[in-house]
Formats: structure tokens, sequence, C-alpha cells
């Protein structure tokens, strides 16, 4: 029998990041995982900090591949150096995006700005292969930062089978919820959630519950109260268990993203893996990363986005039509789970880990 090869995986964020989480359950499928994580407190500079002692030794082990997870540029640059053994990096998305165009904290060609784009381009060259969450993303970022396209491949986060299933519908004939929760930065357009909201106050039934906060919190709840919301639920965020509750409660959930950035068009929201898991019908923007894996009427809804109208309409249009949502449930359902389970994501990291069947040496291990 052919012993497993050894993945040393470590990652800027915390282990139980849910990007980072799924991924080593994947890895774990195929391959001998030694992990060296931190999931202490503390900022990502202090984290990284932390782990390099720890590096050092487990290096010395020799492992067949290193594995960098999420958040891992600045783990990428420094073990680049220090090992020969090849680096699979999962960029996941571009610093310099995330920072210069979708929350717009610096000017692109600022100081700050340049040194993110730096980050994301030394990175991706100091690894063999780099991992973003779709393929139009994956694009993006070889173009933008000059990757080679060979040296570049989607993962898609998929979702968690041990919280997320179909279970018994907790919702009442007499209430319409439809459900979004989370962390309110701008490319999940909260803002045009509330917009649809305000639209479909007439129509009787309709009831939004949106849980979370962060960044834009405060222009959304500002615009709410502008525009006299009265049928939305606001929570905090809840612990991640918790989230499969809210989600048998509702009757139709808001997958996105509905914000207007360019890197709103290029992700795939990891709360719709999971509202799909659950075989929950669900509203999605139309993107070219959601028309990736998903079809229109087929396994989703979707709808023009940053456009609380169409979005109002989409939610109208799935309420009067029970047997509608039923069907696209079951097929985004069905969809979720083959392709993106446990065992299919495990597939498709060894897949990549491989490299094309014609020409293995392109491979890692």
């Amino acid at each position: 029998m052919t012993a497993k090869a050894r993945i040393l995986f470590t990652c800027g964020r915390e282990g139980q990041y849910v990007r980072n989480l799924l991924v080593r359950r994947a890895l774990q499928q195929r391959f001998d995982v030694l992990e060296v994580i931190d999931n202490r407190p503390g900022s990502l500079l202090l984290r990284n900090l932390r782990l390099i002692p720890r590096l050092m030794p487990a290096l010395r082990t020799h492992p067949d591949l290193v594995f960098v997870g999420f958040y891992g540029h600045l783990l990428t640059l420094f073990l680049s150096r220090l090992t020969r053994a090849q680096i699979l990096f999962d960029a996941y998305l571009s610093t310099w995006d995330t920072l210069c165009f979708d929350r717009q904290r610096f000017a692109p060609r600022s100081l700050a700005g340049r040194l993110a784009f730096a980050l994301d381009r030394q990175a991706g060259l100091a690894a063999r292969h780099t991992l973003l969450d779709t393929m139009t993303h994956a694009r993006f970022f070889g173009e933008t930062f000059g990757i080679p396209e060979s040296r570049l491949s989607a993962y898609y986060v998929g979702y968690d089978e041990e919280v997320f299933y179909p279970r018994p519908a907790t919702e009442t004939a007499a209430r319409f919820r439809v459900f979004f929760y989370g962390s309110f930065v701008p490319l999940q357009g909260v803002e045009t959630i509330v917009r649809a909201a305000k639209l479909l106050e007439a129509e009787r039934g309709i009831e939004f519950r949106i849980i979370g906060t962060g960044l834009d919190s405060p222009r959304v709840h500002r615009l709410a109260k502008e525009l006299g919301v009265q049928r939305v639920d606001w929570l905090p965020p809840v612990p991640y268990a918790q989230l499969a509750d809210e989600i048998a409660a509702a009757s139709l959930c808001l997958g996105g993203p509905f914000g207007s950035s360019g890197k709103a068009s290029r992700v795939i929201a990891g709360k719709t893996f999971q509202f799909l898991a659950m075989a929950k019908p669900t509203i999605v923007g139309d993107s070219p990363a959601n028309r990736e894996v998903w079809t229109h009427g087929q396994d989703v809804w979707m709808c023009r986005m940053a456009d609380p109208e169409a979005l109002a309409a989409a939610i109208l249009e799935l309420k009067r039509d029970a047997s509608l949502r039923e069907r696209i449930a079951q097929c985004g359902y069905e969809h979720c789970r083959k392709s993106f389970g446990l065992e299919s994501q495990a597939t498709r990291l060894q897949q990549i880990i491989a490299g094309p069947p014609a020409s293995r040496e392109a491979g890692l291990l």
C-alpha cells in the first residue's frame, strides 16, 4: 500500500475560520496532514509571529507539500524562503481589490494600496500554485498580478456537512420569512436588501430577518430608519452552529452578493452553499461567478445585482409560486450535495495537487 503524502497545513487566520476548516477536512480525506495553526485571540500579525517558531521544526519533518490557508500571504512569503517543498497557497481573495475597491479603505495608488498590490503579487509568485474561490476570481488575479494561468485554480468553498443539512421546516403558512445573514461588507449589498424590504411592505405576510453586523452596519441602519422600514427583524451575530436553526426557519434565503463592486461579481457567497445544503430556495446575484456553478430557475433564482426592484420582484415571484420554490430548493440541494460535499471537495483538492492527468509533472506532488 502506498503511503499517503504528508502535507503541512498552516494559515494566517484562525484554523476554525470556515474556509480553513473546510479545506483541512477535505485534505484529511486524502492525505496525512500535520497542522500548525493558531486559534488564540490577537491580530493577524501577532498570530503570524506566534506561528513562525512552531513552523520551523514542522518543516524539518520534510513534508511533501506545504498548504498555506487563508489569510496566508505573509506566511507564504516567509515559508518560500525556508523550504524546498512545493507551496499551495489558498489566496481565496485579493487584498488589494478588497481594501482599495470593495471597501475603499485606500486609494489603489496610495502607499498602502501599492503595498497591498505587492503583497498579492509576491505571495502569488512565491507559491507553486494558488487557489481562488471562483474561476472568475482566478482570471482576475492572474491578469491583475501577472500570475500564469497554469498556476491558478478555482476551489469553491463548499459547506460544513456536520452543520448544514435538510431538517424539518419551522416556518408557518401565515408567515413568509426572507432570511439573510452577513458581515455587512459592501459586496454583500445589504442596502439593496433593505430597499427591497421597503418595496414589499404592502405585500401581506412577508417579513425579513437580517442577522449580523460589520463595516456597513451604521449606514444600513441609518438607511432603514430614513426609509421607515417596518418589516425587518434585526439580530446580532449568532453562533455558527445556530445559523442552521435560523435557516430552517426561513421560507426563502438571500445568498447574494447584491453589491455593485467588481469583487461582488467575482465571488460566490459561502452562505449560498449553506442555504442550498439545507434545501432552501435561494436568490443570488446574477453574476459571472454565480453562473459558473448555478443555473437560474433550476437550482437558484437569479436577479440583477444592486437593484432593489429586481430583488423585490424575485422575492414576490417566489412567494407566489410554492411549486417553483420547492423545485429549485430540491434541485439546488441535490446539486450542492453532489458537487460540493466533503468527498467531492476532497477529490477536487486531490486533482489540483496531482496536476493535469496528461502532464503529471505539472503536479505539486
